[in-house]
């Protein structure tokens, strides 16, 4: 194992340090609220970051007060065509249980 043979002296101990410095942080205005924050930080007074909500609670009333994204052209023609064909299937239930209930309507009588 390597020992040192002397001990290090305070000057040459300070110029090795001479780089060691402390750094002032960089900070950013919140777009939200305008308060102080350190930058790639979520903002400590309103709990946004880049103007999105960061905490589950905001982000539900964000969800709900924001619109819906347009979907894209292949979940367009998808849903097109599901809700083409639910209509007409839910309109052939809705005759079936009529069905169902005149017929018991009849046997009652």
């Amino acid at each position: 194992m390597a020992v040192p043979k002397k001990r290090t002296g305070h000057s040459a101990q300070g110029s090795r340090r001479s780089n060691w410095k402390a750094t002032k942080p960089a900070t950013t205005k919140c777009p939200n609220c305008g308060e102080t924050v350190l930058t790639h930080t979520v903002c400590t007074a309103c709990g946004t970051y880049k103007g999105q909500p960061v905490k589950l609670a905001d982000k539900a009333a964000a969800a709900a007060t924001a619109p819906a994204k347009k979907a894209t052209k292949k979940t367009t023609k998808k849903a097109a065509a599901k809700s083409a064909e639910e209509p007409v299937v839910e309109e052939a239930k809705a005759e079936e249980v009529k069905a169902e209930e005149a017929k018991e309507e009849k046997t009652e009588e």
